[in-house]
């Protein structure tokens, strides 16, 4: 009969664990690696073309930039609780039956005769049942503090572009206004 303490300490839960870990791991790299491209692709304007209203131009014309430059952030996600759970049930049963049946008998003629009639079971049955859950979450988290740093960087670059398009409106907005008071003055006088 098998020990049931020793089918508990079977269960191969340390390679499991290990497995687990490993697959983590390797899953975050990629989560990482997707993220990262995604960041990629966001910074490209010909990839990720986002067009702003330009409130600036008459025509009513747009601006173009990467979404990145429109102050969007690619999402990155983290693996943060993981749960392992075993549940095994094992049960055994095993019983014996043993049956002795004797007859005996006496002729006249001083003839004794005698039957012997022996069985034995034993019936056993091992029942074993297990089942297993794995639970793990991934959590949206903000980029690395490097990656964060490039990010600011690109969308500054592309802040400064658009302030640099803001003073060059701004300047013929002034010089539009002052020629028509200039204008006014020459024929006042």
């Amino acid at each position: 009969m098998t020990d049931v303490g020793q089918e508990l300490l079977n269960v191969p839960f340390p390679e499991m664990v290990v497995k687990l870990a490993s697959a983590i791991a390797e899953g975050q790299l990629k989560l990482d690696l997707v993220s990262c491209e995604i960041a990629k692709i966001m910074g490209d304007s010909k990839k990720a073309k986002v067009e702003l209203p330009d409130v600036l131009s008459d025509d009513n014309g747009v601006i173009e930039t990467s979404l990145i430059g429109a102050g969007f952030q690619p999402t990155f996600y983290q693996f943060t609780d993981t749960i392992i759970e075993v549940k095994m049930a094992i049960s055994t049963t095993s019983s014996h039956e043993a049956s002795i049946s004797t007859s005996a008998s006496a002729s006249g003629w001083g003839v004794c005769s005698a039957s012997m009639n022996a069985s034995y079971t034993s019936k056993y049955s091992y029942e074993a049942s297990g089942s297993s859950l794995l639970r793990t979450r991934i959590t949206p988290v903000p980029p690395s503090t490097f990656l964060q740093k490039l990010l600011e960087i690109k969308a500054q670059m592309v802040q400064l572009e658009f302030q640099a398009k803001i003073k060059e409106a701004e300047a013929k907005i002034a010089e539009n206004t002052a020629k028509p008071a200039a204008t006014t003055e020459k024929t006042g006088s």
